[in-house]
């Protein structure tokens, strides 16, 4: 039986500054954590679009150590708000 060693795009906490996602696209992609925030800071100053795509990445990629990412978090939260249940746990059907 062989294993699968997949990748996934994770905001890590080795090399980061703010939020991790440079290093985790860094080691994503396998280049230098700083020529990933050399190419953000350079989007940021022709336009500002590497602040957008910051905010973006911080979002949507699960920290290292979840299963998901911030905007999932809240969307569940939200599914699990709008679905009743009762004291057992088990959701009531809609009416």
């Amino acid at each position: 039986m062989s294993e699968y060693n997949v990748k996934k795009l994770r905001r890590t906490h080795k090399g980061r500054i703010i939020a991790g996602v440079c290093s985790g696209v860094g080691e994503f992609v396998g280049i230098d954590a700083n020529l990933v925030r050399i190419a953000l800071a350079i989007a940021t100053l022709f336009g500002g679009a590497g602040v957008a795509l910051y905010a973006i990445g911080w979002l949507l990629m699960p920290d290292e150590e979840h299963e998901t990412s911030i905007v999932q978090d809240i969307i569940n939260k939200q599914q699990n708000k709008a679905t009743p249940t009762d004291w057992s746990g088990e959701q009531k059907p809609q009416q």
